[in-house]
């Protein structure tokens, strides 16, 4: 920290050097750089209980009510089945296990940014790029919106396929979500808390409801579904798919999983970081476990197997329908799960606006000042819009039909690229004596070892061919991991575009300065440099480069609450 008492404080000396440059506007005149002022109220920061339920409410959105049937017709096992979702919750544990390293060590916002940064710091600002372009294309909560829409419909009484109807109801709950996060940040926490609590007593009345159907009390004949459970079948719409096959259950497994992370997006908004993230994290993934596990069990105990492969999202409205017949209790259900639904858009909404925020905060994106903006309301409401937008794109885009399986698997896939080189990071810290690794939580080397095996599996086997129809879910079956490592290939063209052309081209850059106010507040000052500071040969390095790779090492080591300057 610096020494001055009045104004900012600089934390490292590259804020200096930034601070002394000439700063030019577009026309050549000197400019004052603009400042944005960042501190969250003591009362809207997010205790032990808050974190749980902001974890609960993102791994409990979609995925358990919806992934199950496409899982099943995948691998034609109820055993495999059963056997993937208990492997998928120790799997993620060990992912868990190896973000808590992270994040107990960086306790700073923006999860894996920053352990990313922390390990691949050559060449200045790649890896950066490729996660944002990443987080700000994918990151979007078009699956839980559009499963919403379909919950809402069929509570309606219409059993409807992805079509406009669904797809409407979809834009209109990210819609009311991004406005509550933006002008009532409050209640948007307590909403989001009230539906970790209700969606969790719905897994418990599945679960329940499962036992009683276990014990024969169902509206249907008993689907035998535990008669050889462990054998593969080939049957009406599963079965037969092979490794990609395979590979694609595990990876939306994963995806109804997903959620675990969502603490680490948003350290700097948490009490006490380290002891509510080493506490909340854990507690969260074990419960949910239990509950996944056991929520498949009712399923397969009151819904035969051609009836499972084929119901798509709509799997525990099934359910219910099922265990309770055709009656309004029975459609009311679905609308409990559409509430769930709409808990999950809650919680990936709130954190991805932040992780945005954090990008446009160090002048990643277009626009950065904008989107780091917290005006009108004190919220990061233009980075809650930036969400928005990408995410009715992606509602509105692909044509009607099976849209909601390749939407999941979008989502998901490229975090297996992202997942890999974090645990390979962390190997690489462990075992590199010249990089001083250390942190308050340590992961035993073989889980994370084994977690870094498990993301490059789901990275590399969907580009297998299926045994089957190439176009089975009406895309071709290359077409998500293609699409997913295109954009992570677009972040590494956004890096070349952002740090290489435009400093050379453009005759000025836009840079950020990041700092500390004496109340300990985050202040990120705008400045523009002029061209005499952007390299005008190959053998130069500009005096940007120089700051960002002095910056990047002195971040290497900062604890809580320290910034150097940036960009």
């Amino acid at each position: 920290m610096g020494t001055d008492t009045k104004g900012p404080k600089p934390v490292a000396s590259p804020a200096s050097s930034v601070a002394a440059s000439e700063i030019l506007d577009v026309d050549g005149s000197p400019i004052s750089g603009e400042s944005l002022q960042y501190a969250v109220p003591e009362s809207r920061k997010i205790g032990v209980t808050g974190a749980v339920f902001l974890i609960l409410n993102k791994m409990i959105g979609t995925g358990i009510f919806s992934t199950p049937s496409s899982i099943f017709a995948s691998t034609g096992s109820v055993g495999v089945c059963l056997l993937m979702w208990a492997v998928a919750g120790l799997l993620t544990l060990s992912g868990l296990s190896v973000f808590l390293e992270f994040g107990l060590a960086i306790p700073k916002s923006g999860g894996e940014k920053n352990y990313l940064e922390r390990v691949y710091r050559q060449p200045v600002y790649l890896i950066t790029s490729v996660f944002a372009v990443q987080i700000v294309l994918l990151g979007f909560s078009a699956g839980n919106s559009l499963a919403f829409g379909r919950y809402v419909l069929l509570a309606l009484g219409y059993n409807l396929p992805d079509g406009w109807p669904a797809r409407t109801i979809a834009v209109l709950c990210i819609t009311f979500v991004v406005f509550l996060h933006s002008v009532l940040p409050k209640w948007g926490l307590r909403l989001t808390n009230a539906l970790g609590v209700f969606k969790v007593l719905v897994l418990l009345l599945i679960v329940f409801s499962g036992f009683a159907a276990l014990a024969g009390h169902r509206r249907v004949p008993d689907p035998h579904n535990f008669d050889d459970m462990w054998s593969i079948e080939k049957g009406d719409g599963f079965g037969g798919g092979g490794a990609y096959a395979y590979a694609t259950a595990l990876l939306q497994v994963v995806y109804s999983y997903k959620g675990w992370e969502n603490a680490n997006y948003v350290m700097g908004e948490l009490k006490h970081p380290k002891r509510t993230l080493s506490i909340a994290a854990p507690l969260a993934v074990v419960g949910v476990t239990i509950l996944y596990v056991l929520a498949n069990v009712a399923y397969f105990a009151a819904i035969p197997k051609a009836e499972l492969a084929k119901s798509e999202v709509i799997v525990a409205g099934l359910f219910f329908r099922n265990m309770f017949g055709e009656s309004a209790a029975a459609r009311s259900l679905p609308a409990l799960v559409a509430l769930s639904n709409i808990g999950n858009v809650l919680a990936v909404s709130f954190t991805h606006s932040r992780v945005n925020q954090e990008l446009a905060k160090e002048g990643v994106l277009p626009g950065s000042k904008f989107w780091a903006s917290t005006k009108p309301f004190n919220t990061p409401a233009a980075s809650l819009l930036l969400h928005w937008i990408v995410t009715v794109i992606v509602l509105v885009g692909p044509p009607p039909g099976p849209a909601y399986n390749f939407l999941v698997n979008l989502y998901t896939y490229p975090g297996a690229w992202i997942n890999g080189l974090v645990a390979g990071g962390l190997i690489y810290l462990r075992l590199s004596k010249t990089e001083e690794w250390s942190s308050p939580w340590r992961t035993w080397l073989p889980v994370i070892f084994i977690y870094l095996c498990l993301n490059m599996f789901l990275a590399i086997t969907p580009f297998i061919p299926p045994n089957d129809d190439w176009n089975a879910d009406g895309y071709p079956y290359y077409a998500f991991p293609l699409v997913g490592t295109g954009v992570l290939g677009l972040g590494a063209v956004y890096w070349v575009v952002w740090t290489k052309v435009l400093p050379r081209f453009g005759g000025y850059e836009l840079v950020a300065e990041r700092v500390l106010d004496e109340t300990g507040a985050e202040v990120v000052r705008y400045r523009k440099l002029s061209a005499r500071n952007v390299p005008s040969s190959e053998g130069e390095s500009s005096e940007r480069d120089s700051l960002l790779r002095e910056n990047t090492t002195a971040e290497a080591s900062a604890d809580h609450g320290s910034y150097g300057a940036i960009h």
